[in-house]
């Protein structure tokens, strides 16, 4: 795959992003007794106030307790961070019209079973990363299929409709009814390392996994740059 101009500027965005993540931990933003609204609200005035972040290009995702459960699509009730909880953030900022997505998963207190998930899907988005592109022929579905392995092989489920998507520019493509082109779906077979994608070139794909633990009502998600 041949590196643009755009990867430069995606990985200025994340980079930012990366930073906002900081500040959030840095002004202890993350604590029990706060609602997830309360969070997500807290992180739009910092990111505004810190990095002059004006656009979200998507919803902000702030998850805890058996909402983690939740994919992305779903609005599930505002719930209370507690003692000893589980929560993630997915956060896509807009930095100079280009999109960060990043996401990451915390843990309050020192639960071993939710310690393991926040590990278990750290460690294996680091090794997918790795594997994929070291694959040059890889498809999309493949990528979904990995992602799969990843969750079972460590004892969890997965818990996504996609393992990633298209990123770029804002607003890059958005999802066609039926349409699984821009996202790492079972149906889309497209290799993700081709140049060009219905005429546009210069495709640039984040990886994110979702994994769950239906039983326990917890899941993890974190997701970033691919290439």
């Amino acid at each position: 795959m041949q590196i643009s101009e755009n990867w430069g500027k995606l990985q200025e965005a994340e980079k930012k992003a990366l930073l906002l993540f900081h500040e959030i931990e840095q002004n202890k933003l993350i604590c029990s007794g706060k609602s997830e609204t309360q969070i997500s609200e807290e992180i739009l005035i910092l990111a505004k106030s810190k990095l002059g972040v004006d656009v979200f290009w998507h919803k902000r995702i702030v998850r805890a307790g058996k909402n983690t459960l939740c994919p992305y699509k779903e609005d599930p009730p505002d719930l209370i961070l507690k003692d000893d909880d589980i929560l993630f953030l997915d956060l896509g900022p807009v930095f100079e019209e280009w999109e960060a997505d990043f996401g990451k998963t915390y843990v309050i207190g020192n639960d071993p079973i939710k310690l393991k998930l926040k590990n278990d899907i750290e460690t294996s988005w680091i090794s997918l990363k790795k594997q994929i592109q070291d694959l040059p022929n890889i498809s999309a579905s493949e990528v979904f299929h990995l992602a799969n392995k990843e969750a079972t092989k460590n004892g969890w489920e997965f818990g996504g409709e996609i393992a990633g998507h298209l990123i770029g520019k804002y607003p890059h493509e958005k999802l066609e009814k039926g349409n699984f082109k821009y996202y790492i779906h079972p149906d889309n077979h497209t290799k993700l390392k081709e140049n060009s994608l219905n005429g546009k070139i210069n495709n640039h794909w984040i990886l994110e996994l979702h994994f769950v633990h239906a039983e326990k009502q917890i899941g993890a998600f974190v997701e970033g740059l691919l290439f």
